[in-house]
């Protein structure tokens, strides 16, 4: 069992209600799965598409299927979970707004964290060099990178709102992965800080 878990994954955890049910898209190594079944009772699945880390999942004995959360979550039924998750993985997805269509349709409410593209070192290094930065939180050259839609916190918000979803929770998330409250319209998180975690409710 893990004996830690990641500073911004225990928030999304300290979300989740005991005895939930929750669907976990892009589960990675399963640290939060396991850590929600240990702490919080839930009823959790995961979907990844990774098959190395489904196969370290179901070896610790959680119920992990390899799947692509842009392809895949058309199978799943409406509020079939008390809360479905996406956590680091939207800017990844080829279709954002699909995606999360989707998970607002499948869960109840839907956690969603992503990393902020729009945070002041990023926006000098691009305006000094001229070049894509590299930063802790976007660690990739421009060419290898597997995120495809990066946004800022403004544009995830302003999504949100395009879809029709209410925000019923924001944090912002610091350079160690630590969460602090903002509210949801702010300008101060979307230039300082590193991502971000929204509680969702859809339509």
């Amino acid at each position: 069992m893990s004996l830690t878990l990641r500073a911004d994954l225990a928030a999304i955890a300290e979300m989740i209600p005991y005895g939930a049910r929750v669907l976990d898209v892009g589960c990675g190594d399963g640290a939060l799965l396991e850590h929600l079944a240990a702490n919080k009772n839930v009823d959790g699945r995961g979907l990844e598409l990774s098959q190395q880390n489904v196969n370290a999942c179901v070896a610790r004995g959680l119920p992990v299927v390899q799947g692509d959360a842009d392809t895949d979550l058309s199978d799943y039924p409406s509020g079939a979970f008390d809360v479905a998750i996406l956590s680091q993985t939207i800017q990844a997805t080829f279709a954002p707004s699909e995606v999360l269509a989707h998970l607002l349709r499948i869960g109840r409410r839907t956690v969603i964290s992503l990393p902020n593209f729009g945070h002041w070192r990023i926006r000098f290094a691009l305006l000094a060099s001229g070049r894509m930065p590299r930063t802790q939180a976007l660690g990739y050259t421009w060419y290898d990178t597997p995120n495809i839609h990066l946004c800022t916190i403004a544009d995830f918000v302003q999504l949100a709102q395009d879809m029709g979803a209410t925000i019923e929770r924001a944090l912002s998330l610091d350079e160690k992965g630590r969460s602090h409250p903002m509210p949801a319209n702010s300008w101060g998180p979307n230039l300082f800080a590193n991502g971000a975690i929204f509680l969702l409710r859809g339509k």
